[in-house]
C-alpha cells in the first residue's frame, strides 16, 4: 500500500511539475519547457531507488547511527546560519562546491532527530516518568536542532518540535512536562521578536509578522498576492478541474511548482484531485500506525509513526496554507513538489518506515510458520498415542 502512494504521489507529482513551471522554464531555460520535468523525473527516479535500499536494510542499523547523525547536524547547521546560500531571503541551503548543488540542512537534521528521539524513548520507558533522567535527555537534542533551524525557518523548526511533542506523547511522556516545554517554546519565539526588534538585527522576523497581520486581516484583499492567486486557481478548479496542463494561474501565482502546487493541481483537477492526495496522505498515516501496532520492538514502532506524523503534518500544512487555512510558509508538499534533497531526505524516510514494515511482516510469517509446526507436532503426538 505504501508502495502504491509513493508511485501515485511522484506520477502526479510529473504531472503538476511540468504544468507549472512552463513560465520559469521560459525565463531560466529559453523555452525548453522539458528540462524541469527530466530534472524532477531524475530526482523521483532516485528517490525510489532511496526507498528501495534503504527498505532493505535492518531497521535497528539506524538506531545505531542517529547519535552520530544528530552530532553531525549541528555543525552542518551552524554553518548553514552563518555560510549558506540566501535563496527567497532565507538561509537554509548549502551548495556544494564542486557539482554546485544546493540542498537543505534542515532535511538532514529531522531525519537524525527523529531516529534519536525513537531511540531514546525506547531505552528510557523505565524512567520515562522522572523529567531528570527521562524527559531531559530526550527533548534538549529537540530544543538545540529546533533553535538553530528556527531563525532561517520559522515553520520548519516549529514542525518538527509540535511533530517530536507527539511522538513523545505516544511514547508516555507525562503531558505536563510537554505543557512545560510547549510554554518555553513560546517563550523562546517572543524572545526572538524582541531582540530583532531592539537590536534591529535583519532578521526573518518582518516577513513573519506581516504573514500573521496578513492572515488575520478581515479584508480579502490586504492578503498576500499569492494567496489571493491560490483562491483564483481553486476557485476555478471546481469539482473535476480544467484538465491537464491547462491551469490559467500558474503564470501568476509565485512558486506555483513548490509552496503553491496544491492550488495548482486543484484548478486542473478539481475538488475530486484534491481528494484523492488527502487520501493518500491519510492511508499513509494509517498504515504507519498499524505498523507501529504491530512492531513488538520500541525503537522500530517509535520511528515508523514519528517518520510518518512529520511527513503527514508537513503535507497537511502546505494544503492549509494553499487554500488560506493557515499562513503562509515555506512547506512544501512532500513528493510533489519539485525539489532535490527535500524529495530525496523524503524518500529515506519512506525507506525506513517499509523497512520496519518488511521486518514486522517477516516475524509475523516466522511466528504463523512456528504456530503451523507446533500445531502438526501436536497432532502427530496425539495420533501416536490414541
Amino acid at each position: 500500500m505504501i508502495w502504491t502512494i509513493v508511485i501515485f504521489l511522484s506520477l502526479v507529482s510529473l504531472l503538476a511539475v511540468y504544468s507549472s513551471t512552463g513560465s520559469l522554464a521560459y525565463r531560466t531555460q529559453g523555452g525548453r519547457t522539458e528540462y524541469y520535468l527530466i530534472k524532477q523525473l531524475t530526482v523521483l527516479a532516485l528517490g525510489i531507488l532511496i526507498i528501495y535500499f534503504a527498505h532493505r536494510v535492518n531497521y535497528t542499523i539506524y538506531s545505531r547511527v542517529a547519535q552520530i547523525g544528530f552530532i553531525i547536524s549541528i555543525p552542518l547547521l551552524i554553518y548553514t546560519l552563518a555560510f549558506g546560500s540566501n535563496i527567497n531571503d532565507a538561509s537554509r541551503w548549502i551548495r556544494l562546491p564542486v557539482i554546485n548543488l544546493t540542498f537543505q540542512t534542515s532535511d538532514i537534521a529531522k531525519l537524525a532527530i527523529f531516529m534519536y528521539v525513537s531511540r531514546q524513548l525506547s531505552k528510557r520507558q523505565h524512567v520515562i516518568q522522572d523529567f531528570r533522567k527521562g524527559f531531559l535527555p530526550i527533548i534538549i537534542p529537540v530544543g538545540i536542532i529546533c533553535v538553530l533551524i528556527m531563525p532561517a525557518n520559522m515553520s520548519t523548526a516549529l514542525l518538527l518540535g509540535a511533530s517530536c511533542m507527539l511522538l513523545c506523547f505516544i511514547g508516555r511522556v507525562p503531558v505536563k512536562f510537554l505543557l512545560s516545554m510547549m510554554a518555553l517554546g513560546i517563550g523562546l519565539v517572543v524572545l526572538l521578536f524582541l531582540v530583532a526588534k531592539l537590536t534591529g538585527e535583519k532578521m526573518r522576523t518582518e516577513t513573519w509578522e506581516k504573514r500573521i497581520e496578513s492572515f488575520m486581516a478581515d479584508d480579502h484583499a490586504e492578503a498576500p498576492y499569492q494567496v489571493q492567486q491560490a483562491n483564483i486557481a481553486i476557485a476555478g478548479g471546481g469539482l473535476f478541474g480544467k484538465g491537464p496542463g491547462n491551469s490559467e494561474q500558474r503564470n501568476f501565482l509565485p512558486h506555483p511548482y513548490s509552496d503553491f502546487i496544491y492550488a495548482i493541481i486543484i484548478e486542473e483537477y478539481g475538488m475530486f484531485g484534491a481528494f484523492l492526495i488527502l487520501a493518500a496522505y491519510m492511508i499513509l498515516l494509517l498504515r504507519s500506525i498499524r505498523i507501529y501496532k504491530n512492531c513488538p520492538y520500541a525503537f522500530g514502532a517509535f520511528l515508523a509513526l514519528g517518520l510518518s506524523v512529520t511527513l503527514v503534518i508537513q503535507a497537511l500544512t502546505n494544503m492549509a496554507v494553499n487554500v488560506h487555512l493557515f499562513p503562509v510558509t515555506g512547506v512544501t508538499l512532500p513528493l510533489v513538489s519539485m525539489g532535490g534533497s527535500s524529495v530525496l531526505f523524503t524518500s529515506l524516510a519512506i525507506g525506513i518506515i517499509l523497512s520496519i514494515s518488511r521486518s514486522v511482516d517477516e516475524m509475523e510469517v516466522k511466528k504463523a510458520e512456528q504456530e503451523r509446526i507446533a500445531k502438526v507436532v501436536g497432532e502427530n503426538a496425539n495420533a501416536q498415542v490414541a
